[in-house]
């Protein structure tokens, strides 16, 4: 026992060993498998990058303790390996970078949501500032180089460090504190106080075993006790803390703890707007009149889903799906300004931002009005992008449209309708939602070819 307690080795200390590489293994698994299972589009921006840290830095946490408490024999510099791992890995690349992610991802809740409007600061600008505080202290530490041949600080040193850790856990408290008055319609609240309520939980026992583990260093059963307690600690931090996400809306209706999920195939439905995406029987057949205004004619939604179709065969879809998902949110009342936010978030997301997979060809001051604006529920946000699209449409996709067999098949089926003849299912366009979709393969290529040229000029900032 005494001297596994100072060189590792300890059967207690494979046992957690063996507990946090499961918890690490269930980790990963549970950040790919929706991905795989489910063959969801991975995101783009903070939505992936954050998620994937919050691995990175849980890896970084398990493994530093690992090392630094000698749960393993290893022959090393001890002096160095200390501060490389006990200080640096453990600080600012594991707890400190695990807690700066959740804080970043409240953060953009409580500006979105609450100031109703984007996060004035990007996300790969405000995670390194909030991690400041971590990198300046292990600096400091570094440079003091207070710890012993074990890795062990005298007492003096141990109230600030613990004082830093429980100072982030309080900045996530204080900031979901802020936004418990919203109606969050993905239960994001909820899932911020299990957060909330696990991190803490977890520094209370760590507090006790950290300040066990350094202070009592002569009584070898405790050191092996504490460390065992530590690591054990840490590894339901980061399983439980990865797994209660509060940045992907859609994905936290996917749980893979239900045999039964809920699937939705755009935002719309997953927000309960009425009629979303769905095709109504019962809506009024008109004459599709190419003389008519297209204005009018895209709120039909027969038209809407056949001239949608054809745009996607050109490889031109965005400025409709645009157009669509902007007349979704004119279903939702103004009085209900969380869907709106939600929805409003999602086109930008999706449409507006730069870089998006689906954005806009749409000038650069209107793009800015969008994404500076100081209320994202505001029910003209899009109105000037969707007048410039409009008339876009109007130069290029509109004209051959009408010739178009997508046209030729909506006017039959138009009339067969009309003259009383029921058709039990429509076959005729392959709609493909994209971006939208949280499921489902983008195939735009089994329709027929568009005309030469047609999709160019609207695609000229789009990335495919």
């Amino acid at each position: 026992m005494a001297l596994c307690a100072v060189e590792g080795g300890c059967p207690s200390d494979y046992v957690a060993i063996a507990f946090a590489a499961l918890c690490m293994t269930l980790l990963i698994f549970r950040s790919i498998l929706p991905y795989v299972i489910y063959k969801i589009p991975l995101p783009k921006g903070s939505r992936f990058w954050i998620p994937v840290i919050q691995v990175f830095a849980s890896l970084n946490l398990l493994l530093s303790i690992v090392i630094s408490l000698s749960f393993l024999k290893l022959k090393r510099r001890r002096w160095r390996s200390c501060y490389i791992w006990a200080v640096w890995i453990e600080g600012p690349l594991g707890f400190g970078l695990l807690l700066s992610s959740r804080i970043t991802q409240t953060f953009q809740l409580y500006y979105i949501f609450v100031k109703r409007r984007l996060p004035p600061v990007k996300t790969y600008i405000f995670l390194p500032l909030i991690l400041l505080p971590w990198i300046s202290g292990a600096t400091f530490i570094n440079v003091k180089k207070p710890l012993n041949y074990r890795c062990h600080m005298r007492p003096q040193w141990i109230a600030p460090i613990m004082s830093l850790h429980i100072l982030y856990v309080a900045t996530l408290i204080v900031l979901t504190w802020a936004v418990r008055h919203i109606e969050f319609r993905f239960d994001e609240l909820r899932d911020l106080w299990k957060g909330v309520i696990v991190s803490a939980s977890s520094i209370g026992v760590w507090l006790s075993a950290y300040i066990t583990n350094e202070i009592h260093e002569e009584i070898l059963g405790l050191q092996v006790a504490s460390r065992f307690l530590l690591l054990v600690t840490a590894s339901i931090l980061v399983l439980t803390f990865f797994s209660i996400s509060s940045s992907q809306p859609l994905l936290s209706q996917i749980s893979l703890r239900k045999r039964e999920s809920l699937e939705y195939d755009s935002m719309g439905q997953a927000l309960g707007i009425p009629d979303s995406g769905l095709l109504l029987q019962r809506e009024p057949e008109t004459v599709m009149d190419p003389n008519e205004p297209l204005e009018k004619l895209l709120l039909n939604k027969r038209f809407r889903q056949s001239f949608m179709a054809f745009a996607d065969s050109c490889l031109a879809g965005e400025n409709v799906h645009f157009y669509d998902e902007v007349h979704e949110l004119g279903k939702l009342p103004l009085d209900d300004p969380v869907r709106r936010i939600y929805m409003a978030r999602h086109i930008i997301d999706n449409y507006i931002s730069p870089g998006a997979t689906m954005e806009v060809n749409i000038s650069h001051r209107c793009r800015q009005e969008i994404l500076t604006t100081s209320d994202l529920a505001d029910p003209n946000l899009f109105n000037n992008a969707l007048n410039e699209l409009i008339q876009l449409i109007k130069m290029n996709l509109a004209k051959d449209f009408w010739s178009s067999m997508f046209f030729l098949k909506l006017k039959e089926e138009t009339s067969m309708r009309s003259n009383g003849r029921e058709i039990e299912q429509i076959t005729s366009w392959n709609l493909s939602p994209r971006l939208s979709s949280v499921q489902g393969a983008d195939d735009p290529f089994h329709q027929e070819q568009c005309p030469k040229g047609v999709g160019h000029d609207s695609t000229h900032y789009s990335d495919h």
